[in-house]
């Protein structure tokens, strides 16, 4: 869901392109960033730059009890004020990677900047 463009269409960003170890995150707001990815070991670690150089780390790993663990490090964030929209992202991911639905709003009048919880 990390490493690729269609995986992360599903749950993060309205588009997403990677070429040449980089990609270009579109979202609903118009935002654009190019990430370049440090390290991509599907599916355990997918390590990348996101907003203000802040680099994020994505760690997957077995339960032991039949699900899967996920961890994700944020080094370099700029404020406090980033973590809820990682809470944000997560979710989306859960229910996108667990029971196949996208529960994004894809409205570009209810954006996270609006005051909505929407990546």
């Amino acid at each position: 869901m990390f490493a690729t463009d269609t995986g992360r269409e599903r749950f993060w960003a309205e588009k997403s392109t990677e070429q040449d170890g980089r990609i270009e995150f579109q979202f609903i707001d118009g935002l654009t960033l190019k990430s370049k990815i440090l390290q991509n070991e599907p599916p355990k670690r997918f390590v990348f730059e996101y907003f203000g150089g802040s680099k994020v780390t994505v760690d997957i790993s077995d339960d032991g009890a039949g699900g899967t663990d996920l961890t994700l490090r944020a080094e370099a964030v700029g404020s406090d004020e980033e973590w809820p929209g990682w809470v944000s992202v997560l979710l989306a991911l859960k229910a996108a990677a667990d029971y196949n639905v996208d529960i994004r709003n894809h409205d570009i009048k209810r954006t996270w900047d609006q005051g909505y919880c929407d990546n």
